[in-house]
């Protein structure tokens, strides 16, 4: 979506926190690899770039990967997945 679309722009911001929200139980058990593929998927080598400022465009993906709300709920598996990790 392009910057002047103030509609879509604000749309996205309402409704990305409340679809995160919805999906907070399996966020919570399996945080790690869900944000982890979701990552991996948006910056993938093919993948369009999510903040485009020549273009003037900027993808729903940005909003995703810069909420702190995903950050937090993603933080004890990402926490476990570290422990488990060094123990290994």
């Amino acid at each position: 979506m392009r910057y002047e679309e103030k509609a879509k722009l604000t749309a996205a911001r309402v409704l990305v926190p409340v679809a995160i929200l919805l999906t907070s139980p399996v966020l919570l058990i399996t945080g790690a690899l869900v944000r982890r593929r979701y990552l991996r998927y948006v910056y993938r080598d093919e993948a369009p770039a999510i903040l485009d400022k020549e273009q003037g465009r900027i993808s729903v993906h940005w909003f995703v990967v810069m909420s702190p709300l995903l950050a937090w709920l993603c933080w004890l598996t990402e926490a476990l997945a570290r422990l488990i990790s060094r123990r290994g």
